[in-house]
């Protein structure tokens, strides 16, 4: 079986890191590798970046898609890694090419475009994956798993997080690359922390929950001065079935690091998930708690999960892999197109997940504005 070439589009930045944590991701199963890019918005930058990288390089995303239409290039998929505001360009190039792609999220940069890039993908069903990294975390799936076998009941109340403090301080008055574009509005959007860190709230509340949010009250703060985004996000919610869910993320919360985590409340039990503790799940059920442990050679985890674990219990799979079981999913939706014999892909995130995702910033920020009014997604 060979392995699938992929090209990314951006990701090669003074100061990001997050297209390097893709390189490995890709890599990580050794079915995939990284063969090309534009990874900078500058032509020169672009190709100098590529030959640090060791892959081919091309100016521009456009010029690497017509190399591939062209069949001067061998490529499988792409991989955006782009500032917000970069996103649909070239996932729009991409999917109308017919390239299949792992998008970083948010995916877009205002609802309106990631309303036209769902229709698009629906209309050409390119495979699509969104790169929520931690819905590739085994015990995240396995938690969406036991919601929706009914294991803990109906779900009344959902608690979810992400609690940062790297930007307590105005590191962006630093030149610190990765604080710069996320406090723009230009690049990213009408929400800092919501857009960056709250959507993986988000996505824990409504992706583990099988419950999708119709309604927010929302307060939005920007804490350090001179900021016009928010750094601090608060939302309550209504879900679809008439639950609750408190969905939070702060980027001032003094020496926190990526405490991105949730709370499922049923009627049977509750789950409750650490990122920074990635390993281990828990289900409390009143007269005891059981824990399961991460590790392939424990037989209570279906077929769906199992065929994404790699090694037994006791050897950590976090942060690399979960991203790498995003790029496995994509594989697999590629090589069953094509006919290959593959597992079957996971249900990770993709488009409907993104333009919830979008909307529900969208209405945050609008209640916020309007001092906490319920508002409708």
């Amino acid at each position: 079986m060979s392995k699938l070439k992929a090209g990314m589009i951006g990701g090669g930045g003074d100061g990001a890191f997050f297209g390097r944590v893709h390189e490995r991701a890709c890599a990580l199963d050794g079915t995939r590798e990284l063969v090309a890019g534009a990874l900078r918005s500058s032509a020169d930058a672009s190709m100098e970046a590529a030959a640090v990288w060791g892959i081919q390089g091309y100016p521009d995303y456009q010029a690497m898609i017509d190399a591939w239409k062209s069949g001067d290039l061998e490529l499988d998929y792409a991989i955006i890694v782009t500032p917000n505001n970069a996103h649909f360009g070239p996932a729009k190039a991409c999917v109308e090419a017919g390239l299949p792609l792992v998008c970083e999220k948010p995916m877009t940069f205002t609802p309106g475009e990631a309303e036209e890039l769902a229709a698009l993908v629906k209309e050409t069903n390119v495979p699509f994956v969104l790169a929520h990294t931690y819905t590739g975390h085994p015990m995240m799936m396995l938690a969406r798993e036991m919601v929706k076998n009914g294991d803990i009941g109906e779900i009344r109340k959902v608690n979810s997080w992400y609690n940062q403090g790297w930007l307590a301080t105005a590191l962006e008055d630093e030149g610190l690359q990765q604080a710069q574009w996320r406090t723009d509005p230009s690049r990213t959007g009408i929400s800092n922390c919501g857009g960056d860190i709250g959507t993986h709230a988000f996505i824990a509340a409504t992706w583990v929950s099988g419950q999708p949010v119709t309604r927010v009250s929302a307060r939005l703060n920007s804490f350090v001065p001179g900021r016009t985004l928010d750094d601090d996000f608060n939302v309550i919610a209504e879900l679809g079935n008439g639950g609750t869910a408190l969905i939070h993320a702060t980027q001032i919360a003094m020496g926190y690091r990526n405490d991105n985590g949730f709370q499922v409340f049923g009627t049977k039990g509750s789950l409750e998930w650490h990122q920074e503790a990635a390993e281990k799940l828990l289900v409390r059920r009143g007269a005891h708690d059981e824990t399961y442990w991460i590790g392939a050679n424990f037989d209570f985890f279906p077929q769906s999960i199992a065929s994404y674990l790699r090694v037994p219990a006791g050897h950590h799979e976090d942060f690399f892999e979960a991203l790498a079981n995003l790029h496995g999913t994509l594989e697999r939706q590629i090589r069953r197109a094509r006919g290959e014999d593959a597992p079957e892909p996971y249900a990770h995130p993709s488009v409907d997940e993104g333009v919830a995702g979008m909307n529900f910033v969208k209405a945050a920020v609008d209640s916020s504005a309007n001092s906490g009014a319920w508002t409708d997604l």
